[in-house]
Formats: structure tokens, C-alpha cells, sequence
């Protein structure tokens, strides 16, 4: 029993694959997803965008093949990437031999939408001699006919029944290193789902809710679905699917994460909603130190509150504090305890070298311990 067993989440049990380099499943750190939306071919506007999706902190990265040159340009893009590539596969199960010979860590294929069972064959033994794994997509948007007919519309029965017929053929094959993923647009339906699937199978669970929105709307349902099932155990790699720039979705997808305690990177900036007792402007500066500190990686708190009511508090609770005061003159806490005041010009700036300090303080602690440890 932990000190604060309300914070306490009961992992569901699954076995582990690998993906490329990255463990997926098991005791694993809940691992973050996204995909390129630059055309494959062009090879430099797509490994820029990884490059920028690294640098917000994504684990792994799909690419989408849908034609030869896509799966041409595959094989430069997955030597560039730091990261793992998944190759997103619809329909032509060429492109996964090409992919799975281009470097592919990850097929994400439909096995029954792939051909005939000796396609599948061809596939599978591709994906055995490559090393790769393989994530079974099912979608609500694209289930399969005679699910439709049977169950009327797409339902969490209907879904968890797709998955578990593709699962059958790769387990037909003696292909076991695959995740799988039941997606909707509907919280409620995927929610349900992925519950349903968890109680049914012990691969991984790759969450996400499709099609979820734009960057606002989109980031509170993947929020609530993704959060839902997270919080209940369920899910070991997420992707949170929006209509904004990859990188804003490995963003919120570390927010999700962050929020629940599951993994941490980064400054988690704890902040007010401002009102007209504040001592300067909240929600410019929480934007600005947000911009400011995207390059910090090392996990720490900071509390931005705009007065005396709850300021104290609440930075008691993180690394580093500024509570709003009169005459533009602010408090600064380290630690949780009060230190100095720093003038409201000087403010922002003086926050992101405290920032920056207590993260090279952190490494450099964290450093000297692995080396005591060796």
C-alpha cells in the first residue's frame, strides 16, 4: 500500500514485444506515438518532422506506404530516424514486403485485409526475417462487412470480433510479437472496446481515439478516452490522433501521461486561470514560459499563480514557484519555500534560468548516483 493509494493505478498485465529498440508492453514505460503527415517520398520534409517529433519526446513514429515510391523512400527515412518507424500499411501487402526489407520496426497492417492466406504468408515470413513486429488496426470506420451485417453498426462486440479474428491468423502463422488497436471516434465506444479487449488477450494495447478533432476539441476526447483506460490500467503505447502538427500530439500525449503519474518529462507547469486579483498577466506568461521551456527533457515542477490566495500553497508543492504581488514586485519559491521577489520586468527571464539551473542541478544528481552505482 503506497502513502497515497487515491494515486495508485493497477497496471493490466501484458506480454512484451519489441519495436525496434523500444519494449512495448510488460512492466514498459507507456510509450508515445505519432505520424508523419508530409508525403513519404519527399524524404527531407519527412525526416524534418520526425526530427521535430524527437525533439518533443515521441518513442515511435509511423510512416504511411501507400504506393511504391512511399516504400522507396522508406528505407532513407527509417536510417534517419532515431526512433523506430512503423510502416502504415492499407490493402497492398507489397508495400509491407518493401517496408519490412526498408527497415520497418513495425508493420500496421489488417491481416484480413491483406489478400489471400498466401499474402499473409508472404507477409508474416517478411516480418519474421526482418524483426519486425506487426500492430493489428481495427477501426469503426472501417470494420469489416459482414461484422456490420451481423451486429447492425459498429459496437464494442463488433470491434473487440475483428480483433480477435486478426489476431487468430497471426497466431495461425506462430506470429506472436504484435499489439493491437480498436479505435472509434466515439469516447464511449472505444472505451468500451479496449475494456472488453483487455479482459479477452494478453498482447499490448495500443490506445487512442481516431479522429478525435482538432487541437483543442481533439486533445479533450483523446483526454477523456485515452485517460479513461489509462487510469483503469489499460493501454501500453498511446497515440493521440488530431488535427494538428505531429508534434502537438506527442505533446498532449505526455500531458495524458504526466497528468496520471504514469511518466514524466519535461517542466509540469501548475498554473491558475487568472482573474483580477492577479499581479500580472497569467495566461501570457504561462504561454511564454511554455514556448521557453519546450528544450527542458528533466522531469521538475513549476507553479505559476497570479496572487497570494492559493500561490503559497500550491508552491509548496513544485520545484520552483512565482506568486503575483503588488507594484509588480513577485515572490519566487524554491523548493516550496519562499526566497526571493524578482521585478515584473525581469520575471520571465528569471524563471527560465531557475528553470534551466534546477534541471542541470537534477542530472547532474542523477549522474553522480549511476556512477556511484556502477
Amino acid at each position: 500500500m503506497s502513502i497515497r493509494p487515491w494515486r495508485d493505478i493497477a497496471r493490466r498485465p501484458s506480454r512484451q514485444i519489441m519495436v525496434g529498440k523500444v519494449p512495448v508492453g510488460g512492466d514498459a514505460p507507456v510509450t508515445v506515438q505519432t505520424m508523419t503527415n508530409t508525403p513519404t517520398p519527399d524524404v527531407k520534409a519527412t525526416v524534418d518532422q520526425i526530427r521535430r517529433c524527437e525533439e518533443a519526446g515521441v518513442d515511435i513514429i509511423r510512416v504511411s506506404c501507400p504506393d511504391e515510391d512511399s516504400t522507396a523512400a522508406f528505407k532513407q527515412i527509417t536510417r534517419a530516424a532515431k526512433v523506430p518507424v512503423v510502416a502504415d500499411i492499407h490493402f497492398h501487402y507489397k508495400r509491407a514486403l518493401e517496408a519490412a526489407d526498408g527497415g520497418a520496426a513495425c508493420l500496421r497492417i489488417n491481416p484480413g485485409n491483406i489478400g489471400s492466406e498466401d499474402r499473409v504468408k508472404e507477409v508474416i515470413a517478411a516480418a519474421k526475417a526482418n524483426g519486425c513486429a506487426i500492430r493489428i488496426g481495427v477501426n469503426a470506420g472501417s470494420l469489416e462487412k459482414d461484422l456490420l451485417e451481423k451486429y447492425g453498426e459498429p459496437c464494442p462486440e463488433a470491434l473487440v470480433e475483428s480483433a480477435l479474428d486478426h489476431i487468430k491468423i497471426l497466431q495461425d502463422h506462430d506470429f506472436h510479437d504484435f499489439k493491437v488497436a480498436v479505435k472509434a471516434s466515439d469516447v464511449f465506444l472505444a472505451v468500451s472496446a479496449y475494456m472488453q479487449l483487455a479482459e479477452a488477450v494478453d498482447c499490448p494495447l495500443h490506445l487512442g481515439i481516431t479522429e478525435a478533432g482538432g487541437l483543442v476539441g481533439g486533445t479533450v476526447k483523446s483526454a477523456i478516452g485515452i485517460g479513461n483506460l489509462l487510469w483503469a490500467g489499460i493501454g501500453d503505447t498511446i497515440r493521440v490522433s488530431l488535427s494538428a502538427e505531429p508534434e502537438e500530439e506527442v505533446r498532449v500525449g505526455y500531458e495524458i501521461l504526466k497528468s496520471l503519474g504514469i511518466r514524466t518529462r519535461g517542466v509540469r507547469v501548475v498554473s491558475c486561470p487568472s482573474c483580477a486579483r492577479q499581479g500580472f498577466d497569467v495566461i501570457r506568461t504561462v504561454e511564454t514560459l511554455e514556448e521557453r521551456l519546450q528544450h527542458i527533457h528533466t522531469p521538475l515542477s513549476l507553479s505559476v499563480l497570479g496572487c497570494v490566495v492559493n500561490g503559497p500553497g500550491e508552491a509548496r508543492e513544485t520545484d520552483i514557484g512565482i506568486t503575483g504581488g503588488g507594484a509588480g514586485k513577485h515572490m519566487v519559491y524554491l523548493s516550496g519555500v519562499t526566497d526571493h521577489h524578482v521585478q515584473d520586468g525581469d520575471m520571465i527571464d528569471h524563471i527560465v534560468a531557475l528553470v534551466e539551473a534546477k534541471a542541470a542541478e537534477i542530472e547532474a544528481a542523477e549522474e553522480a548516483h549511476a556512477e556511484a552505482a556502477e
